[in-house]
């Protein structure tokens, strides 16, 4: 298969928007979906969808916007499996909790984000982690701009409800580096 932007040399333009991208794209889903390594998963997929589309995305008026609302569609489809497969499997014990070396503010955060509804998680994560425009986010998620300025809103007094300050709600470097920063 041959890549669009790709031939004998990859396109550097390329090769730099995927290194800048990459952890905002792992961070992004790991707020979204509550598993770095599943997030890593669909950041992979994701850039590798970017480079089959790079003749694309190289003109889009937002790269990452972009890239990011592959990555949530890709996460969604995800989603929509894992439902499928939990009904087909209602006898089977819970699922296990994963243990991971984050610090107990990450943890608090990364379970109150994940308790969210998920307009109110994708608007969040989407505006203050990926660092999108409040114009950005609406046209990701098909909105009007004062609908993910509510949802935004609302998400930010469900993290202060749930005793976590905004400034602790949105560190994306804190958050991403899974608690070593």
């Amino acid at each position: 298969m041959r890549l669009s932007g790709v031939g004998d040399e990859i396109d550097p333009e390329l090769v730099a928007f995927c290194h800048a991208e990459w952890p905002r794209l792992v961070g992004s889903l790991t707020l979204y979906t509550s598993e770095r390594d599943l997030a890593e998963d669909l950041a992979q997929e994701t850039l590798i969808r970017v480079c089959e589309h790079w003749s694309e995305v190289q003109h889009a008026r937002s790269r990452s916007a972009w890239s990011h609302r592959v990555a949530f569609n890709l996460a969604k489809s995800q989603f929509r499996r894992r439902a499928i497969q939990r009904r087909l499997r209602r006898h089977e014990s819970a699922e296990s909790i994963t243990r991971d070396h984050d610090t107990a503010l990450c943890i608090a955060v990364r379970a109150a984000v994940a308790a969210l509804p998920e307009t109110q998680r994708r608007a969040l994560v989407l505006r203050y982690f990926a660092d999108l425009s409040v114009r950005q986010v609406a046209a990701l998620m098909d909105c009007p701009v004062n609908t993910v300025k509510t949802h935004t809103s609302r998400a930010l007094v469900a993290l202060r409800d749930a005793g976590l300050g905004a400034d602790d709600a949105v560190d994306p470097e804190r958050l991403a580096a899974g608690g070593a920063a």
